[in-house]
């Protein structure tokens, strides 16, 4: 009797949860999922009225994409971490609903354990506390499950948040070429977002204090071996633009990086240095405050390793789909990052409109 009781119970809180959970996401769906149709797309209008139909629904529709959830999150972003983790809400939901129901069976099983024990019952007293175990350890369970998949989220929603942010960080840019006109005629401002470069070009992003800088310059610009520095050229053979930012020793983005660049001098065994050589191959950043708080975290967890960032710098490489490819430490490994980048990134493998340039079917 306890153990049908105990699934009745965990049966009809599942349900009651559940209930509530689509009820609550199918107002969610009616009231901001879809945007109204204009009435005059039923009847003949103008083409002029058309794309102005468009236009609007268009808007709206990012608007509505924009807006804040609970979390600080934009609808967009959750929308994309249902994309990448499907299924997780239906598992976070159904483990912690299972645990809460748990719980309620949990009580009853208890009272049952205070009621034969006062009855003086043994059996009835031995199949309580069995039901009360197996009760404890399904809310245990599920309660730990529960919360492995709500930090998974959490942390995939961070990712996202990020990748985002880093996305609308803006540079002052060199010319860079496309395959398409409409394209080439959307990218000529020298003003641009790190989200502009998607499928034109990769992003490494060096941060680090005046040292750094100076000497990540200096090896663009100048030869340090005994051939000719072809490191830019070599560069922008495999699509990769450098961006330098400038840091202190507050962790604040310094708003003159690139007369900080420009004022580089040659020390000893910088040969033939000239520091224009790089200039189609580097951008600098515009907007210090938005690049301090977006490198904000990185620093952290570069200084929760030990990590000295302002001596050592930190590097951020973005792919061609602006996700983030790698974080390291050091100087940038120019030989590595360019025979390896059309590997590391899969430019050969699947870009779409790739297969003129890279060869290929």
């Amino acid at each position: 009797v306890i153990i049908i009781m105990t699934i009745k119970t965990q049966l009809s809180c599942f349900g009651f949860v559940c209930g509530c959970f689509l009820l609550l996401s199918g107002r969610s769906i009616l009231t901001q999922g879809f945007a109204p149709v204009p009435s005059s797309r039923f009847h003949s209008v103008s083409t002029l009225n058309l794309l102005k139909d468009e236009e609007t629904a268009t808007r709206e529709r990012e608007e509505m994409l924009q807006q804040q959830t609970f979390g600080g999150y934009t609808v967009k972003q959750r929308l994309r971490e249902e994309v990448e983790s499907p299924f997780r809400q239906v598992r976070f939901f159904g483990f912690a609903s299972t645990a809460g129901s748990a719980m309620v069976a949990l009580y009853f099983s208890a009272l049952s354990v205070v009621k034969a024990n006062i009855m003086n019952d043994p059996d009835s007293l031995q199949n309580a506390i069995e039901g009360s175990a197996i009760n404890l350890a399904g809310v245990v369970v599920c309660s730990v499950l529960a919360a492995r998949e709500w930090r998974i989220g959490e942390a995939n929603l961070q990712r996202i948040a990020k990748g985002g942010a880093i996305a609308r960080l803006q540079v002052m840019a060199p010319a860079i070429t496309t395959t398409s006109e409409e394209e080439e005629q959307k990218l000529k401002q020298k003003r641009r977002t790190l989200s502009e470069y998607r499928r034109n070009a990769r992003v490494l992003i060096a941060a680090g204090g005046p040292e750094y800088i100076a000497t990540l310059a200096r090896s663009l610009t100048s030869d340090q071996f005994e051939d000719t520095n072809d490191i830019p050229e070599k560069l922008q053979d495999v699509d990769v633009v450098v961006v330098p930012v400038l840091l202190d020793s507050k962790r604040q983005v310094s708003f003159d990086t690139q007369e900080f660049w420009k004022s580089v001098e040659a020390q000893e065994g910088d040969r033939n240095f000239d520091i224009s050589r790089a200039t189609n191959a580097v951008a600098f950043p515009v907007g210090a405050g938005a690049w301090t708080d977006c490198l904000a975290s990185e620093i952290e967890t570069a200084q929760k390793q030990k990590f000295d960032w302002l001596q050592k710098g930190l590097t951020i490489t973005l792919k061609k789909n602006g996700k983030v490819l790698r974080r390291a430490t050091g100087q940038p490994q120019w030989g590595y990052l360019i025979g390896a980048m059309e590997t590391l990134d899969g430019s050969k493998f699947g870009m779409p409109g790739d297969s003129e340039k890279y060869g290929g079917p």
